[in-house]
């Protein structure tokens, strides 16, 4: 009989996470009760965030040693206690590292197909897409001929900031960490110019392709990328202050960037949070979905079989062995 395969954390992560960090178990699958359903998971997002979940840092709350791995999900209904679900809805959940999860309905939204592949609503139309079509054009407002700036230019988020960018008529580059993620994103996406920060100079890069300034930098990372983009903001730019790519695996927190150089450039910083900004969610997707369609926006995914796997697709991610949307498939 198929069992519920779980991944535990089990020990919390010293700098890097590790296979070892984690546990597999096995157990029965229950039945759901009234107002719940049954599926078997398809895919599952793995994403930066878990980490500073795991060290605690989290705006979300933490997952401690002993806890189910969190983990955003696409499941397909296997058996229903509710009659708004039945038998073969696919679904997207916040049901974590599992292969057959009973799910609260008001914890399932059901997908509604736009011709376009299912692992898509994990990225490019999940979560990392919101967070890039929010972050971008509602809290850094881009105008025409604007020079943008962003950070991990070749992940699930930093990619799609690039491409929306490019859509509303910006001068974008791009900052990723080897050539091969550089050359994806100058030559697959629309994206101008990519730094790849590990083997060039980065403060002279971005002066030789940002002569007058950065209008909006969209930080992935921080650390000391976030810093040096900082000193060349352009007047009345913004920063749109996203992840911390760079910091998950630290226990310590580096120093900030210099007040005097926001102060100068008169620039606005705002932190984006997903979760502020569900009100978006239709009109991301119709926008993507159509974009798409158009070929206007192109995507990658990082797609891993297995969720046994998991822990290493993950330990490679926060090491940014992966290139684009990290996926586990773990059923057909």
């Amino acid at each position: 009989m198929t069992s519920n395969t779980k991944i535990l954390l089990k020990t919390k992560c010293e700098g890097l996470p590790k296979e070892s960090d984690f546990e597999k178990i096995e157990e029965e699958i229950i039945e759901p009760k009234e107002g719940q359903i049954g599926c078997e998971s398809l895919y599952l997002s793995l994403d930066p965030y878990l980490r500073g979940k795991i060290n605690g840092r989290h705006i979300s709350g933490a997952i401690f040693p002993g806890d189910l791995m969190a983990g955003e999900a696409i499941s397909r209904v296997t058996t229903s206690a509710d009659p708004a679900f039945k038998k073969g809805d696919l679904i997207i959940s916040h049901s974590g590292w599992q292969s057959h999860p009973v799910i609260n309905i008001n914890d399932a939204s059901k997908i509604i197909d736009h011709g376009i592949p299912i692992s898509t609503y994990l990225g490019i139309l999940g979560m990392p897409g919101l967070t890039a079509y929010a972050g971008l054009l509602r809290l850094a407002e881009p105008e025409e001929n604007d020079v943008v700036l962003v950070s991990a230019a070749s992940g699930a988020v930093g990619s799609m900031v690039g491409q929306i960018a490019k859509i509303k008529n910006c001068h974008v580059v791009g900052i990723a960490g080897s050539d091969e993620k550089c050359s994806w994103v100058t030559d697959t996406t629309s994206i101008d110019e990519c730094i790849n920060y590990k083997k060039e100079n980065i403060t002279e890069k971005i002066k030789e392709y940002c002569p007058k300034g950065i209008d909006i930098y969209f930080d992935n990372v921080g650390a000391e990328i976030l810093q040096v983009a900082m000193e060349q903001l352009a007047m009345n730019s913004r920063v749109v202050l996203c992840g911390l790519m760079a910091q998950y695996n630290s226990d310590s927190m580096p120093a900030g960037p210099n007040p005097a150089w926001i102060i100068k450039a008169r620039a606005i910083v705002k932190g984006m949070v997903v979760y502020d900004h569900e009100d978006m969610r239709e009109n991301f997707v119709d926008d993507v979905s159509k974009w798409i369609k158009e070929e206007r926006i192109h995507y990658l995914e990082d797609i891993t079989e297995g969720l046994a796997n998991a822990p290493l697709a993950f330990s490679k991610l926060m090491r940014g062995f992966n290139t684009g949307k990290t996926i586990i498939k773990i059923n057909d």
